[in-house]
């Protein structure tokens, strides 16, 4: 699995809503995160003996994923129900905060980085093209070289089959036989 498999993969069933907010499950998330990249691996940032820094009695974890053997760090404060930075948080809340910190940092790596950025469903991203540009050639020479209907019409079917869904493709072989059946 790559970047662009994780930007693409739709983890809806796997959120959940608390007021006006998506959350997505951080045990899913890094089971995913594991199947992408068995490397895969997380660190809290500590701050002395503290695994998050106090900013005026209320705190802020700092979480690093490292993923495809690039590290993305995050940053989030302890937070109540209502998103409001908590003064002087107990274990419970600092602990959520990491793990919502390390699926945070996750999202930069792809998973899920559509629910931070408001949307609700990832982007479509066209797959790659299996397709040799060489195969096509001489499908387009057929139909290029198509001397009446009939041999346009066949050369036509044979090249779209050829394109096996590519879009792309396709495009290009309905195009050269516009082009073929304009000078018949």
């Amino acid at each position: 699995m790559t970047v662009a498999n994780l930007l693409t993969l739709n983890v809806n069933e796997h959120t959940e809503k608390k007021a006006n907010l998506t959350y997505l499950s951080w045990a899913w998330a890094w089971a995913e995160a594991l199947k992408a990249d068995p490397k895969a691996m997380f660190g809290v940032v500590m701050f002395g003996d503290k695994c998050y820094m106090d900013i005026n009695g209320t705190a802020m974890v700092w979480v690093t994923v490292t993923m495809f053997d690039k590290p993305m760090t995050c940053q989030l404060p302890v937070m109540d129900h209502r998103n409001k930075a908590i003064v002087n948080p107990d274990a419970f809340q600092v602990n959520t905060a990491i793990m919502r910190c390390m699926t945070k940092a996750l999202s930069l790596h792809g998973l899920g980085l559509y629910i931070y950025a408001g949307e609700d469903l990832p982007a479509f991203v066209e797959p790659e093209s299996t397709i040799e540009p060489e195969t096509m050639t001489d499908l387009f020479l057929a139909i290029d070289n198509a001397t009446t209907q009939d041999e346009l019409k066949i050369a036509y079917k044979v090249a779209y089959a050829a394109c096996d869904g590519d879009k792309a493709w396709q495009m290009k072989v309905i195009a050269a036989k516009d082009k073929a059946k304009a000078k018949l």
